[in-house]
């Protein structure tokens, strides 16, 4: 069952103009306090507010119908672009179920865009907007919340960790290789959380992380799922995580990382799932031969970029992102090895619906080029009470995995946002 988009089919198309800003202004600080669309890695990247169209949208070939919905909509827009560059002119911010045939997946059409893409910057405004009270929409930040109260969310620490037991007696039994189990933590303040804030403290704290906000789902991810620019092709796998340390600790603990035969076997399996489903659309891919250290300010990964370029003909060589992201959506890196009984043990341990955790979020321009990334390290504004939100963190169960190690991991993880709910 889908939700149409507000847009109906008779209306005229608003028109979309983007102009180059001759200064650069820091992009977070733009963002208004309510309906914050980010996707900012380092200064780059795109913000935007207002919604000028919006579709949600879920069932089986959720993705096909959002990305007809998208070509539908582009074609039908008087466009006036005058940078030219991927992620100017009109363009949708999306938030992808976890589970899109279950879920609920969101997409976005903002009203206002503000980019960056190297010495590049723009605005665009689709609809009349006026400008010169656009860069003046931001209001200042508030102070933190004085007071946060945590609550353990569907399962508590036990109960996870019992989880995570049974996960692994799976595997011991031969009925998968790998499983992501995932927990949620409750918070609370004494005064509305403004996503500006979580934003911008985030962006300073893990500046190699992509900071993502669409639809009240906000964080930092350090994994790429998809790029698309023209042809070309790439994605960031991470799986194999191990927390920072102190000094001659640390190191100990990076070492450790990069010789832990569980935790490689474990990042293999990501990176082969990836690949996978992604080599049947690429003339080429490239895929080093082992990994690297990702180091971020809580916890190191694994990592692997993968890169590829895309067929020219045929019908996977014609292949939008979003079929793309379908395609290769879910990873090992979020679900498992083999993915479909890996959800179904995730359906029945993890004990909560995931909604859009863990699911890609990104954007799509009208040429196609875009980036999504998965939404990990992430909080869930609640709708009903703006003082409270729900926290996610997960961890890659494989043969060997010790619940007490995995919850410990789960724990860095929160840190990231709790950091910066507290700051």
């Amino acid at each position: 069952m889908t939700a149409a988009a507000l847009t109906s089919p008779d209306a005229v198309a608003p028109a979309v103009t983007t102009v180059a800003l001759a200064d650069s202004p820091d992009l977070l600080r733009l963002l208004p306090r309510d309906g914050a669309l980010s996707w900012v890695r380092r200064g780059e990247g795109l913000v935007g507010w207002g919604e000028a169209d919006r579709l949600e949208v879920s069932g089986p070939g959720a993705l096909a119908e959002a990305a007809a919905w998208w070509a539908d909509r582009s074609a039908g827009l008087v466009v006036d672009d005058g940078v030219g560059v991927p992620g100017s002119g009109p363009v949708v911010f999306g938030s992808i179920a976890f589970d899109p045939a279950a879920g609920t997946s969101v997409f976005v059409v903002p009203e206002v865009v503000v980019g960056r893409r190297a010495d590049v910057t723009w605005l665009t405004t689709t609809g009349d907007v006026d400008p010169r009270e656009v860069l003046a929409a931001a209001g200042p930040l508030p102070p933190a919340p004085a007071r946060l109260r945590y609550a353990d969310g569907v399962l508590d620490p036990a109960s996870w960790c019992s989880a995570v037991a049974a996960a692994v007696a799976r595997i011991d039994d031969g009925d998968l290789a790998k499983v992501v189990l995932a927990r949620d933590l409750l918070v609370t303040a004494d005064a509305p959380l403004d996503p500006r804030r979580l934003l911008e403290r985030l962006a300073d704290r893990f500046p190699d992380c992509w900071t993502f906000a669409v639809d009240g789902l906000l964080g930092a991810t350090p994994e790429l799922l998809l790029r698309r620019t023209g042809r070309e092709l790439s994605a960031r796998v991470l799986a194999g995580t191990a927390p920072r340390g102190a000094g001659a600790e640390d190191e100990r603990l990076a070492v450790g990382l990069m010789d832990s035969a569980k935790d490689r076997a474990e990042h293999a399996l990501a990176v082969d799932s990836l690949v996978r489903a992604l080599d049947p659309y690429c003339t080429a891919l490239s895929v080093p031969d082992g990994p690297s250290l990702l180091t971020l300010a809580n916890v190191r990964h694994l990592a692997t970029d993968v890169t590829g370029t895309q067929r020219r003909s045929g019908r996977r060589g014609s292949a939008g992102l979003l079929e793309l992201v379908d395609a290769v959506h879910p990873t090992a890196a979020v679900c498992g090895t083999p993915p479909d009984r890996a959800a179904a043990v995730i359906a029945e341990l993890e004990g909560f619906d995931r909604g859009r955790y863990a699911g890609p979020v990104g954007w799509l321009d009208a040429d196609g080029d875009g980036e999504f990334g998965l939404a990990l390290r992430c909080a869930q504004l609640s709708d009903d009470d703006p003082c409270s939100a729900r926290l996610f963190a997960g961890c890659g169960i494989v043969a060997g995995s010790d619940p007490a190690a995995e919850l410990a991991e789960t724990q860095s993880k929160f840190a990231a946002v709790q950091a910066a709910l507290e700051s």
